[in-house]
Formats: structure tokens, sequence, C-alpha cells
């Protein structure tokens, strides 16, 4: 017997550019390893492997959650951590977390029924996977940081075998 083929997927608002760009030259100039395999965004569904027939289950759920929700903005502003839980620091999503919330929820509630590793809490990653000194200057670095912009969209990525992630599906926000 041989297992279904099997996909990584994640759900996220992408941070458009010029400011997603910014973001990850920032997140490599800290020395994160992965800053060029992972576009700048907000996750709302995080890596979750699902195979053929989950996914395309999956792909209709996202369809109908951003069928139910209206394009909105977000205003990410000044830095936060994890830490002592987790060497990350970050940009706050300093408005729009009620509709982030709401989304990543709801995606969750379909097909693919994914338990969190840690209670949700939008955000746009800028240090990880770095020492300490490098995770204090991307804390006071960007702590001034901030920028608006309207959310449209999210997007499902897929992880490439050369573990770059990558958007293959749009779902357009088109609720009232």
């Amino acid at each position: 017997m041989t297992s279904a083929p099997s996909t990584t997927i994640g759900v996220s608002i992408p941070v458009p550019e010029p400011h997603g760009e910014y973001l990850q030259a920032r997140r490599a100039d800290f020395g994160d390893p992965s800053a060029w395999d992972i576009p700048a965004h907000i996750t709302l569904l995080p890596p979750t492997l699902v195979d053929e027939e989950t996914y395309a289950a999956f792909l209709g759920h996202c369809r109908t959650v951003a069928s139910a929700h209206a394009p909105f903005d977000v205003v990410l502003r000044g830095t936060g951590t994890f830490r002592p839980l987790s060497d990350v620091v970050f940009i706050q999503v300093a408005q729009g977390v009620s509709v982030c919330e709401a989304l990543e929820v709801e995606l969750r509630a379909g097909p693919v029924l994914r338990k969190l590793d840690f209670y949700y809490h939008p955000h746009v990653t800028v240090a990880h996977n770095v020492g300490e000194v490098a995770l204090d200057r991307a804390f006071s670095e960007l702590a001034d940081y901030s920028v608006t912009f309207r959310v449209p969209a999210f997007h499902l990525y897929e992880l490439g075998t050369d573990g770059v992630w990558r958007p293959v599906h749009e779902f357009e926000l088109s609720g009232g």
C-alpha cells in the first residue's frame, strides 16, 4: 500500500511591496538563514502537511472564507518578541488584529483541523534562528517601524523541495 502524496501548505497575508522586501532584507541583515525563503507575511495557517484530497477540499474552504470577509487595513507598528518561549522578534500588528484572528479561526475550522503549538498572535517575523545579539538588534532597530496597507486577499503557499515558500493560490476578500 502506498501513501497519498502530501504537500506542506500555509496560508498568509503577504506584506506588499516595497514593505515586504524591506522586511525580508532586514531579516537577512539580522542573520536569519530563512530570510529569503519566507516572504514577509502575517500567518493565518501555519505550516501544515495535507494530502491531495484534503488540499482540494481546503481550496474550496479558502474561497468560502474569503467570500465572507471584506478587504481591510493593517497597521504594522513597533516590535515585539516571544522570548523566552521562542527566540523570535517580530513587527506587531497594531490594527487589523480582529480580522486576522477571525480569518485564522475560520480557516482552521474546515477540512484542515490544525491544532496550534502556541496561542495565535498575528505578527510579521523579522528575526528567528539567530543569536541574542541579533535578536536585540532587530528589536531595537525596528522599534519605530510603522506602515499601513490594505489587505485585498490572502494567499495559500506551498513549501518547495528547496525549502522556499511560494504563493500558489490567491483568495480575494469579497464579502460585504
